[in-house]
């Protein structure tokens, strides 16, 4: 069910307790009951009809990581493309342009707006894209994205600084600035009160107008191969906007 709308103070935001980082290893667990259920799930799932869907990876992460979600979205129909960039690790500014780039050619390519999924900082640069480019961009579904909070939101912020090279400074400047024009499309952020490494507070969007929540329950480095992650997903993308 969609999350109702909640204030939340930034100054309320803090890492997830180091308990839930211990409890990040579910990952294997949430893997296997994943693989079980997928030929369930591949019948019951909404189906697509060749609409253009891009999976953005999170941080430090690569294509390989959203194999799972790719693979199973296109079973159901859709036409699913990676991000072909590497690592996630580069400063998000700097990622902006070649991903506008790449979005706009789907576009093209397909003759439709595509549909952006982002895990975790693939997430929150899926936001970004539809900021700039509404017009290339159908939806962005988050999953497990910090959309505030910055550094201080996730137990790896200090290894967000030393890849990035960014002060929390120039990047709550960075991104307090890009506030200033909103996201223009919808966006589903699905989050997990007991992720490891995101804040769930920090997933909370009070920003954008049509925004809807959406809880699961599992860890952040497993949200990729999460059973109502999978169920979710292509209810979010089959939805009419």
């Amino acid at each position: 069910m969609p999350f109702f709308r909640q204030a939340i103070c930034v100054n309320e935001i803090r890492p997830p307790h180091p308990m839930l980082g211990l409890l990040e290893g579910r990952v294997v667990a949430e893997t296997g009951r994943l693989l079980l259920t997928l030929p369930l799930l591949r019948l019951h799932a909404p189906r697509g009809h060749g609409e253009p869907v891009m999976v953005l990876p999170g941080f430090m992460a690569d294509d390989r990581s959203t194999t799972l979600l790719r693979d199973f979205l296109k079973a159901i129909g859709y036409s699913v493309y990676p991000w072909k960039l590497g690592i996630n690790r580069k400063p998000m500014m700097a990622l902006l342009p070649e991903l506008h780039k790449i979005v706009a050619d789907l576009a093209a390519e397909g003759g439709q707006k595509v549909r952006l999924v982002g895990w975790s900082r693939g997430g929150m640069l899926a936001r970004e894209i539809a900021r700039d480019h509404p017009h290339l961009v159908e939806k962005v579904i988050t999953i497990g994205s910090p959309v505030k909070g910055g550094t201080t939101a996730s137990s790896i912020g200090k290894l967000v600084q030393q890849t990035t090279g960014m002060t929390p400074m120039q990047m709550a400047s960075i991104f307090e600035q890009r506030r200033r024009t909103p996201i223009k499309v919808p966006v589903r952020a699905i989050y997990s009160k007991t992720d490891g490494v995101v804040a769930w507070k920090a997933c909370i969007d009070e920003d954008t107008a049509d925004i809807e929540h959406y809880e699961v329950a599992g860890s952040h480095v497993g949200l990729g191969s999460n059973v109502e992650v999978f169920q979710l997903v292509p209810t979010l993308l089959k939805e009419s906007v």
